[in-house]
């Protein structure tokens, strides 16, 4: 009895004294891994996000990119840091979800080691098309690439519109000549000059060129209408029932930060999403706001794991 009573004991001191530690964080600047190279959307939002919550915790969020391996470099290094709130990742639907299937090792396990914090924005994809091509929406080309099997060609800049089209091809039967590229820059060129006479690429990087007429969106890949791209049809409207493909920024700590340091950061994020002008600066630069809990957070990439698992090993895709 003895032995209970001291163990429940050191438990309430334990949590005293982490609700304490979470009250009193932070007292020096936090250190915000991102994944990716300086300049690409996950970092330029994630160095807007860290201006806002900066102020509100008081002290600053240093951006430090640790780009390579897909964002598993990064990754990896704040699986090892110490779980104490000052070492953060803004993980992605590459480092949660995707790099797991491709890659043929992992220097780190996305589920076990790290404790979510919030979702804090999506963005779609968008199906494109030059504007010399035959195809007002996505039943002409789904018909055409039915009507002419593998001669369609895509022009794909990245893992995910490559799933874009994977999914696309799966659910519609539709068989089309997929055509990689190193980034979103070589591919929107050859579509704009007729090379490839469709393209996939982030809402985000084909917003221009949709506004000034140098090519059309067939749909965005989000379930319902999209705040990026006004007016386009998502294509789970036009026959794809049911289809979603989104890339997604979330806030992760390593596995064993205190719930309640946890639990202040996912409060003081939502503040600042919900900010008016913060949640129109992110579509400025390409993200719709998302939010919600850790749970939330953590119940969202593990379905997205169950549903692009299967998908990637039966296409065959592989990363070195």
């Amino acid at each position: 009895m003895k032995r209970i009573v001291s163990i429940l004991i050191a438990l309430v001191a334990l949590l005293i004294s982490s609700f304490a530690s979470a009250q009193a964080y932070p007292t020096r600047p936090i250190r915000v891994v991102v994944p990716y190279q300086a300049g690409q959307g996950t970092d330029v939002a994630t160095r807007y996000l860290a201006e806002h919550l900066g102020r509100a915790l008081g002290q600053p969020l240093v951006i430090d990119n640790r780009a390579g391996a897909g964002g598993n470099i990064g990754a990896a290094e704040v699986a090892r840091a110490a779980p104490d709130g000052y070492t953060l990742l803004m993980g992605t639907n590459g480092t949660h979800v995707l790099n797991q299937f491709l890659y043929p090792s992992m220097p780190f396990d996305p589920e076990k080691d790290f404790e979510p914090v919030v979702l804090v924005s999506t963005f779609p994809m968008v199906i494109l098309a030059n504007p010399n091509a035959p195809y007002k929406n996505m039943a002409d080309l789904l018909a055409d690439a039915k009507a002419r099997p593998d001669t369609v060609n895509v022009g794909l800049p990245s893992t995910t519109s490559r799933l874009v089209l994977e999914l696309m091809q799966k659910q519609s039967g539709a068989v089309m000549r997929s055509v990689p590229y190193k980034g979103s820059g070589s591919s929107m060129t050859d579509l704009m000059g007729g090379q490839v006479m469709v393209g996939i690429d982030t809402a985000s990087a084909a917003r221009p060129f949709i506004a000034n007429g140098k090519l059309k969106a067939l749909a965005v890949t989000s379930l319902k209408d999209s705040a990026l791209l006004p007016g386009t049809q998502p294509a789970a409207s036009q026959g794809l029932e049911g289809f979603q493909v989104v890339a997604w920024n979330g806030l992760y700590a390593p596995r064993g930060t205190p719930a309640a340091i946890v639990q202040k950061l996912n409060a003081e994020i939502l503040k600042v999403l919900a900010l008016p002008e913060a949640r129109q600066r992110l579509l400025d630069l390409g993200h719709e706001p998302a939010g919600g809990t850790p749970d939330s957070l953590d119940r969202f990439a593990r379905s997205e794991r169950e549903k692009w698992g299967p998908l990637i090993k039966s296409a065959g895709m592989k990363l070195e």
